[in-house]
C-alpha cells in the first residue's frame, strides 16, 4: 500500500494544477495531503481553491523582496511550518533557490517536452506559442525534479500532444494541460511509493 504523504504546493496565479490535484485526492486517486499552498502573488484564485477546501495558505509576494536570496528564504520559512514530504511547483513562475535539505523533494512541471521550449522566460502560454511558431509536430509536458537551474533537473515524466495545424496556443495548452492532469499526480504517486531514484540526470523508476 502506497503510503499517503504531504505535499506543499506553490503557486502563482489560478491553481488550475492545485485544483487537479485536490480532485485527484478527493477521488481517491492521489495518496496525499495538501498541507499549504504558499503563492508568490496575493488575491489570485489559486489561493480562493485553497480557502474553499480548508488548506492553510501564505502569501510571500515576490515584489516585497530585494533578492532571490529573501524571497525563497521567506518560502522555506513558510515550508517549514509543516510535516512536507514533497514540494510542487504549480504554475509557480519565480525562481525559488532550493536548500540542501529540500533537494530531491521538489517537482515542477512544465507545459513543454523539455529541454525543448524551456528555461527562463519560458512559461505559459509563451511555451505554446513559441512551439506553434517554430512548427513543432508535437508537443507535451515534462514532470522533472527542481534543482537551482530552470528547467533543468532530472526528468520522471513526459507526455506528448500532437500540434495541429489550426492550433492557436490556447487550444494547445488546453490539450497539454489534459495531459499534466495525469502525469503530475503519476509522478507523485510514484514518489510516495519509494520509486523513484535520481541516478545524475536520470530519473530510475524502480519495480519495487
Amino acid at each position: 500500500m502506497i503510503k499517503k504523504i504531504n505535499l506543499g504546493v506553490l503557486i502563482s496565479g489560478s491553481g488550475n494544477t492545485l485544483q487537479n490535484f485536490i480532485d485527484k485526492i478527493e477521488t481517491g486517486k492521489l495518496p496525499a495531503a495538501i498541507r499549504v499552498v504558499i503563492s508568490s502573488k496575493p488575491n489570485v484564485i489559486g489561493l480562493e481553491r485553497a480557502r474553499k477546501h480548508n488548506i492553510p495558505a501564505a502569501v510571500v509576494s515576490y515584489i516585497n523582496y530585494k533578492n532571490i536570496d529573501a524571497f525563497s528564504q521567506a518560502i522555506t520559512t513558510e515550508l517549514d511550518k509543516y510535516p512536507i514530504d514533497l514540494i510542487t511547483l504549480a504554475g509557480f513562475v519565480h525562481f525559488y533557490k532550493i536548500p540542501d535539505k529540500y533537494k530531491g523533494m521538489i517537482m515542477n512541471i512544465h507545459p513543454g517536452l523539455i529541454p525543448a521550449f524551456c528555461g527562463h522566460n519560458y512559461y505559459g502560454n509563451k511555451v505554446h506559442e513559441a512551439v506553434i511558431d517554430y512548427g513543432a509536430k508535437v508537443s507535451g509536458c515534462t514532470v522533472h525534479f527542481a534543482d537551482n537551474v530552470y528547467d533543468n533537473g532530472p526528468i520522471i515524466i513526459q507526455r506528448t500532444v500532437p500540434v495541429l495545424d489550426d492550433d492557436t496556443p490556447r487550444s494547445l495548452a488546453a490539450r497539454v494541460f489534459q495531459e499534466e492532469c495525469e502525469a503530475y499526480p503519476e509522478a507523485i504517486r510514484l514518489f510516495a511509493a519509494g520509486k523513484l531514484k535520481i541516478d545524475g540526470r536520470k530519473v530510475r523508476i524502480l519495480n519495487i
